[in-house]
């Protein structure tokens, strides 16, 4: 059975203006896990990480940091942390190593060991030659990276992501998926808060997801994605005719003149279909997912925005 490293048990938060933002929420999180935790603006994930990390003070319940009670023993809880917010809360007029070595000495760590590792974290991220530039002249993806080599410079053992993404373009984020994999794997407990749910289907292995303060769902990412029945599919097609064909089963309806829209069940496969379509001279070209599996199933799960 793997080690917990974040234990969260019946947690209830009520504010003053008797919003109840948590409603007995319980999950956990194993040491080495890169997890996932999920929902809609207001859900509770932001209220859920504040009490974790000390920010906001729970109502009732019980949460535990490798095995450090988060209200009896909250500095070594804390200690275990590393925290990439969602906002960047540096001060944008330090030089980004001088931003790593205060970080790093609220932790106990000495000058020599926070520019030791300074440097090997820059050179992971690609903050090298801004080491000695202003943090605020850093474009918004050199700010994510360095929020980043900041929450890990005291050697947490569990790193929570809170959007960590958010306005990255597709060349960087991919390049921060890679970094985080390879942190992971080298034993590095994750927690990830996203709306980019392709990244969250790509990088986390288990799931918990909230809604209005409850959770929904707490399973493995592989289990929750099983529940999809169907997957839909956009298809680039030579030319489609005028009647499209009945085959049985599967929906479809064309979008354009060459553009074929299919629903998929699980009992089918995109290829056994394409074979049928070429059975009735329709030649696919080109296929593509019209939304990622993960998405389907939330908005399944939690309903569309309103």
């Amino acid at each position: 059975m793997s080690e917990i490293a974040i234990s969260i048990t019946s947690l209830h938060k009520n504010y003053a203006n008797g919003f109840h933002a948590l409603k007995g929420v319980s999950f956990n999180v194993n040491k080495g896990d890169f997890f996932a935790l999920l929902g809609p603006n207001g859900a509770g994930k932001s209220t859920t990480i504040g009490i974790l990390c000390g920010l906001v003070t729970k109502t009732s319940g019980s949460a535990s940091i490798n095995g450090y009670c988060i209200t009896d023993h909250i500095a070594e809880a804390k200690a275990q942390l590393g925290i990439v917010p969602q906002e960047f809360n540096f001060n944008i007029f330090e030089p980004c190593h001088q931003i790593m070595i205060n970080q790093a000495g609220y932790y106990g760590v000495s000058r020599s060991v926070a520019i030791s590792r300074t440097k090997v974290l820059f050179d992971q991220l690609g903050l090298t030659d801004k080491a000695n530039v202003a943090a605020g002249t850093l474009s918004g993806g050199l700010k994510r990276r360095l929020m980043i080599a900041r929450s890990l410079v005291h050697h947490p053992k569990i790193l929570i992501l809170d959007e960590p993404t958010a306005g990255v373009d597709i060349s960087l984020r991919r390049s921060m998926w890679h970094f985080l994999k390879e942190k992971n794997q080298e034993g590095l407990t994750i927690i990830l808060t996203t709306h980019y749910l392709e990244e969250a289907e790509q990088l986390c292995k288990n799931i918990a997801i909230i809604n209005h303060g409850e959770l929904i769902t707490n399973t493995t990412m592989k289990q929750l994605l099983n529940q999809l029945n169907s997957e839909i599919f956009i298809l680039d097609c030579s030319q489609l005719p005028v009647q499209l064909p009945h085959i049985e089963n599967i929906s479809m309806s064309a979008k354009e003149s060459s553009t074929l829209e299919i629903e998929v069940p699980k009992t089918h496969t995109i290829s056994q279909i394409i074979h049928q379509l070429q059975a009735h001279d329709i030649i696919v070209n080109r296929i593509q997912t019209k939304a990622n599996r993960l998405e389907e199933l939330f908005i399944r799960l939690v309903g569309a925005p309103s």
